[in-house]
């Protein structure tokens, strides 16, 4: 049987390594793509792996650098064809953003060697996500920042602390508040949400009363349903400006 196709977070790591002006020759035998295929095998995505001794090894990682060749404008020669399309994508996402993405291949690579943060990550079930196929920075880091989300020391520290300086527990987006609506059930229920963009989450790093914001359901989900970063202030003007086009009664 064959392994499963490369993940959002593994062409992350190879396209990172292309772009690496210490890279090397693309080779099998380079130590550096070595190192690649090392971190591949322990990062927290695929519990099967049909051929283990051919999953993500260097001569399969040698092959994604040379299908990069094939995308980059600067690449005098042809490259190796056969690169699927979301290597297409990704490359066109970060050919610009390099910086980004080193960002972003520096923190899965800290999880990847971190167990605890490996163990925690593994909890978050499919289900829990929203969307993580076109979450630019991959699974991993999104479920990191899920994993902040759900920390209920500091959600019932930042809950605490809104209501000592507002008197109430509202939306942060839209101002909506669950026990005048709900009654009783809904008494010191709100959602949390981190704030920070998901590509400058540092894996070992704690989380700040300031790093989070209180948020309904409805909008916690168009936070993380947007493809792009989007602030709480940003959805605030959405549905300020919404509520405008479109009033109520």
């Amino acid at each position: 049987m064959r392994n499963p196709k490369w993940h959002r977070d593994e062409i992350i790591l190879a396209l990172d390594l292309y772009f690496d002006p210490e890279r090397g020759s693309i080779d099998y035998k380079n130590k550096k793509i070595i190192e690649v295929s090392q971190i591949l095998n322990e990062l927290p995505l695929f519990s099967k792996r049909p051929d283990a001794v051919r999953f993500r090894n260097a001569n399969g990682v040698t092959l994604k650098l040379s299908n990069f060749l094939a995308f980059d404008e600067t690449y005098t020669g042809k490259g190796m064809k056969g690169g699927s399309k979301l290597d297409h994508e990704v490359f066109n996402e970060f050919v610009n953003q390099q910086d980004k993405l080193h960002a972003i291949a520096k923190e899965i690579k800290l999880i990847a060697r971190n167990s605890d943060l490996k163990h925690e990550i593994a909890k978050i079930e499919e289900d829990d996500l929203t969307r993580t196929d076109g979450v630019i920075e991959g699974e991993i880091l999104y479920k990191l920042h899920k994993v902040r989300e759900r920390d209920s020391k500091i959600i019932e520290e930042k809950k605490k602390y809104y209501y000592n300086q507002h008197g109430q527990l509202d939306c942060e987006a839209c101002k909506f508040q669950f026990q005048p609506f709900y009654g009783n059930i809904g008494s010191g229920f709100i959602e949390c949400h981190h704030k920070n963009p998901l590509f400058t989450l540092q894996a070992e790093t704690k989380t700040m009363l300031n790093d989070l914001a209180l948020v309904c359901s409805n909008c916690h989900r168009m936070l993380h349903r947007s493809r792009e970063y989007l602030s709480i202030d940003d959805l605030a003007m959405m549905i300020y400006y919404e509520g405008l086009q479109h009033p109520s009664g």
